[in-house]
């Protein structure tokens, strides 16, 4: 058998070394492609004000977000809808007792449930209007965009008001269960908020 020449051997290293490098070139954007809807969730939560709960919220979403501001805010919205109408239906099954000593507890919590069922009203209403908006080039864009604006702005308001009512009139046991769910209706919506303001294209 002919001998293997310094030239082959190192030709035949070479192409090795090439096979290797695409491989792994390969697998690292594989791996880049896989973990960037992950990233951009992290790196658009971080522009909130509560992001860990962000990321928490919307983590199982990515996939279907990929890296769209747009899909992102919407899921926001979605998630919020949901979280603040479970929170509305656990504030009205709360009926505190009728002696005179609870009557302005039991006036906090009419005003939760009210302001509550406002506030969801209002999520949805954004939800609707979002899937309305069209191409952000579009003539009618900014205007579907500024309702949608108001309306969470308004949730917002909404459910601050009834964490106000609660703070003034509401008994330990009363107002920590039910902090306990608003507070995070809270939360969300400030955050679905920020992603909704990230579309603007004033900002």
């Amino acid at each position: 058998m002919e001998a293997i020449t310094s030239n082959s051997l190192s030709s035949l290293l070479l192409f090795f070394f090439l096979v290797l490098c695409f491989s792994a070139g390969a697998l690292t954007s594989a791996d880049s492609t896989s973990s960037a809807p992950d990233d951009f969730i992290h790196a658009s939560c971080g522009a909130t004000r509560y992001p860990a709960i962000c990321v928490e919220c919307l983590k199982s979403y990515a996939p279907t977000v990929h890296r769209s501001p747009r899909q992102l805010a919407l899921a926001a919205l979605a998630v919020t809808a949901d979280r603040a109408r479970s929170a509305s239906t656990f504030v009205s099954g709360l009926t505190p007792g009728t002696k005179p000593a609870r009557s302005r507890e039991a006036g906090a919590v009419q005003d939760c449930v009210e302001t509550m069922q406002d506030s969801v009203d209002r999520l949805r209403q954004s939800v609707r209007e979002m899937n309305r908006m069209g191409r952000a080039q579009s003539s009618r864009f900014t205007w579907h965009l500024d309702n949608v604006q108001t309306w969470v702005s308004a949730a917002l308001t909404d459910v601050n008001t009834c964490l106000d009512s609660l703070a003034q009139n509401g008994s330990g046991r009363v107002r920590t269960a039910i902090r306990n769910k608003v507070v995070e209706v809270s939360q969300l919506t400030s955050n679905a908020l920020a992603l909704v303001n990230r579309l603007d294209p004033r900002n």
